[in-house]
């Protein structure tokens, strides 16, 4: 509902009534599309749940008494960059529908001495987003999770502070830090102790 039409997006546009509308318009360079029968109509920073009360308000100027439906056909792309320790950083051609978790599994996550808490986005050299992949991974969370857009840079920090968690824990593994976690937040990472584990001593 959110999304902002743009340049490239496709509108499926059909009206009937007083006015028959059957028209596949690309939005252009200008953010415009062109209705037969109406003319062109500028869509700049319309979102879609927008476009059929907006296109509605434009086409009744000229036209009474008829129905509109509006629907998404292909979607414009749009291109970002991948740079730091990421597995395969370079230039990425998405869907404009796309989100930074979709952009970091394009390009493969990060590289082996790459971070997995710090995933910066950054828009016009100001930070949009420090996202924690920990969040997803082990907590199916997702709600951090933003909108990429063109010309976003997406930078994969150098892996942080690491600790190795063995024994009985659920899931033995190295984990990377974010910040001051204590003990109990490590052991949390490992999914906890195991049912024979002592303890005691923590």
């Amino acid at each position: 509902a959110d999304y902002v039409i743009g340049p490239g997006d496709e509108l499926l546009i059909r009206g009937w009534g007083q006015v028959d509308i059957n028209v596949r318009a690309v939005v252009d360079r200008a953010g415009s599309i062109y209705v037969p029968k109406v003319g062109e109509i500028n869509l700049t920073g319309v979102k879609y749940s927008e476009v059929v009360p907006y296109l509605k308000g434009v086409i009744s100027r000229t036209f009474r008494n008829f129905e509109l439906n509006v629907s998404m056909g292909q979607l414009r792309s749009i291109q970002v960059f991948v740079t730091g320790e990421a597995r395969r950083p370079g230039s990425y051609t998405i869907s404009s529908l796309s989100t930074l978790v979709n952009a970091v599994f394009a390009c493969g996550g990060p590289a082996p001495h790459g971070s997995l808490r710090h995933i910066v986005l950054k828009r016009g050299g100001t930070e949009i987003a420090d996202f924690d992949l920990y969040d997803l991974l082990l907590r199916g969370d997702k709600s951090k999770d933003v909108n990429v857009e063109g010309g976003d840079v997406i930078y994969f920090s150098p892996v942080g502070p690491q600790v190795a968690i063995v024994g009985s824990v659920q899931q033995p593994a190295i984990y990377e830090l974010r910040g001051r976690e204590s003990v109990a937040d490590a052991l949390a990472l490992a999914g906890g102790i195991s049912a024979v584990a002592d303890n005691t001593s923590l």
